[in-house]
């Protein structure tokens, strides 16, 4: 029982989460250093490239899954573009760093960290909020 009323209380934080960025009008960008030649991902293979099951687009040029550590974005992109929640992305990307399949993305605890790291580095695509300065990267439209 004690762990049910766990797991209710943590869906309902999550859902109000959701439901204040959303009244907010906060919005995920999806952003990528000026080496990524595409202007649009699909979302397809935006999930691919969040699980690192992909880590180079169509052109054979490679890319780096950027993450934000937690926050309102972070949960909106995980569920939206990677179709888990925030606890089973991070258990995926720690098995697949324990069987030895993959590494961790880089995470960040800002949007202006993502946006530093994904300008200063080749092939790295992000997500931040629409409100967040975009220096040095493009964005990215997702299909």
């Amino acid at each position: 029982m004690r762990t049910t009323m766990k797991h209710l209380l943590a869906i309902m934080t999550l859902l109000g989460s959701a439901a204040a960025a959303g009244a907010s009008g906060l919005e995920v960008m999806v952003i990528a250093n000026p080496s990524v030649k595409f202007s649009a991902v699909s979302s397809e293979e935006l999930r691919a490239i969040f699980l690192v099951t992909r880590t180079s687009l169509a052109d054979g040029s490679h890319v780096e899954p950027v993450v934000l550590t937690s926050g309102a974005v972070h949960q909106m992109f995980v569920r939206r573009f990677v179709g888990k929640s925030d606890a089973a992305l991070e258990t995926y990307y720690r098995s697949m760093v324990f069987t030895g399949r993959g590494l961790m993305p880089k995470a960040f605890g800002s949007d202006a960290d993502v946006v530093n790291y994904v300008a200063k580095t080749r092939g790295a695509i992000g997500y931040v909020s629409t409100t967040a300065s975009l220096a040095g990267v493009k964005t990215l439209e997702v299909k």
